[in-house]
């Protein structure tokens, strides 16, 4: 006897852990930080077609909901904007574009293995040694040698120190501080609404000492493999070729981490999936779960 899995159970099993129906759907700022710890990391609105958890999808209790056409009066994207300014307010959560420049809320212990995928052992201070290399922008020096100086800073602040006030060293400005975003050196740490709206920024290692001193001294595949297995956990299945996709990693490092997954009983390989052609990979514990396990019996040889 062999057991397989047809692709439509997966699929139904990964909208139940995406909280895809309105009985599951995220209703409290509680219930959201609790999604966010359970599935690891999710987008706010953007859905990923890898098969990343969303907030909005999680808030609306259905899966790919329509954009309405009076987005400031749908309840769904009022709650979803909330909480993606209030979690990470309270530094619950990390709230930044770690994914295909998508933003992405993150449970604190994850973040600590994006921390090691994209700086290593790197600290703050380092990013002289990253402009000297060639590796970081003068904009983006000028705008770190400010925040070292004196943070957290609004972005006007943070401007005029720069001598960057003008509105055609805008886009320069947003550049400089996209690139330090990307590369973990910065962080929005608030939305400010009133008198005027404004993002407040600080240095990512002063607003999350804790989790960027736990990446710091996460080896790279080790990074790997707890992003792998919390996204699995999640999302149920993928393959190497998603892997390396979605988290930007040579295919041979997808591929190693599978295998050291797969020895620790933490992925496993079902055989072909039903409805799926290719090489899949299945989160152990979701596998089990599911309903759709069927045993088929093999063909006698004639």
């Amino acid at each position: 006897m062999r057991v397989t899995i047809s692709a439509a159970s997966l699929a139904r099993l990964r909208a139940q852990r995406f909280r895809q129906h309105p009985s599951r759907r995220v209703v409290t700022e509680r219930a959201a930080l609790d999604f966010v710890n359970d599935v690891g990391f999710c987008s706010t609105f953007y859905v990923f077609a890898e098969g990343v958890p969303c907030l909005w999808e999680a808030v609306a209790g259905r899966a790919r909901p329509r954009w309405p056409r009076h987005s400031h009066h749908d309840a769904a994207v009022g709650r979803t904007w909330n909480l993606k300014d209030t979690l990470p307010a309270r530094r619950a959560v990390y709230y930044g574009k770690l994914l295909k420049a998508h933003p992405l809320l993150v449970a604190l212990d994850v973040f600590a293995a994006f921390y090691a995928l994209r700086r290593g052992r790197q600290r703050a201070r380092d990013y002289r040694a990253e402009y000297e290399a060639g590796r970081l922008s003068l904009t983006a020096k000028r705008l770190l040698d400010s925040l070292v100086r004196e943070h957290p800073q609004y972005t006007r602040d943070l401007r005029a120190n720069c001598f960057m006030l003008e509105p055609s060293r805008t886009r320069e400005f947003e550049r400089g501080m996209g690139e330090l975003q990307h590369g973990l050196w910065v962080v929005k740490t608030e939305e400010r609404y009133e008198p005027t709206f404004s993002y407040r920024w600080d240095l990512l290692e002063q607003w999350l000492p804790e989790a960027v001193a736990e990446g710091r001294h996460l080896s790279r595949p080790a990074a790997i493999e707890r992003l792998v297995a919390r996204y699995t956990g999640a999302a149920v299945y993928t393959s190497e070729r998603i892997l390396a996709g979605l988290f930007g990693i040579p295919a041979v490092e997808a591929r190693v981490a599978v295998e050291r997954l797969r020895r620790r009983g933490i992925l496993t390989d079902p055989g072909p999936l039903v409805g799926l052609s290719g090489e899949w990979f299945v989160n152990a514990s979701a596998l089990s779960a599911s309903p759709s396990r069927r045993p088929m019996r093999s063909t006698p040889m004639a």
